[in-house]
C-alpha cells in the first residue's frame, strides 16, 4: 500500500492552487477537470455533487500529489488548530525557511508562532507554522 494523494477542500480552487504553485513550488499535474454526475454522488455520498478539480505535483516527488477540490456546495467551519484532533497540517522541507514564509504572508497566509530550532548545536532543524490563504496549516522546515 502507499499513500496516493492528499485532499484539500477549497472555497477558490483556482486561487488556493496559485499560491501552492507560486509560493510552494507545485506544478500542475493535469488540466483541472469538473467532476459530477450519479458515479461521483454514488462515491462521495454527496447528492448531486459537482468538484473542481486540481491535481498539483510536489517539488521533487511525483506522489503523493495534492489534491484540490472546489465544491458547488461547501460548508464553513473555523479553522483549524495546531492541536485539533483529525488531520492537521501539511509538511514541506524546504532551503530557507524566513524567506518562504515572508512569501506565504505576502501572498496572503499567516504566520504561527515564531521559527523555532528543534535541533542541536551541530544538527540544527528549524521549524514554523503557517496558514495558507484559505487558513489550512502548514509546517515548514528546514535542515
Amino acid at each position: 500500500m502507499k499513500l496516493a494523494h492528499i485532499n484539500l477542500v477549497a472555497r477558490d480552487a483556482e486561487a488556493l492552487a496559485a499560491f501552492y504553485v507560486d509560493v510552494l513550488r507545485c506544478e500542475h499535474l493535469r488540466e483541472p477537470r469538473a467532476l459530477s454526475g450519479e458515479r461521483v454522488s454514488r462515491g462521495n455520498g454527496i447528492a448531486n455533487s459537482q468538484i473542481y478539480s486540481i491535481w498539483l505535483k510536489f517539488p521533487e516527488l511525483d506522489r503523493p500529489f495534492l489534491e484540490i477540490h472546489e465544491h458547488k456546495v461547501t460548508y464553513d467551519r473555523d479553522q483549524p488548530r495546531v492541536n485539533e484532533p483529525g488531520f492537521a497540517h501539511l509538511s514541506f522541507q524546504l532551503k530557507d525557511i524566513s524567506g518562504i514564509l515572508s512569501q506565504i504572508i505576502q501572498a496572503g497566509g499567516a504566520q504561527i508562532g515564531e521559527i523555532t530550532d528543534l535541533g542541536t548545536e551541530e544538527k540544527p532543524l528549524l521549524i514554523a507554522y503557517a496558514r495558507d490563504p484559505e487558513g489550512n496549516i502548514l509546517e515548514l522546515e528546514q535542515t
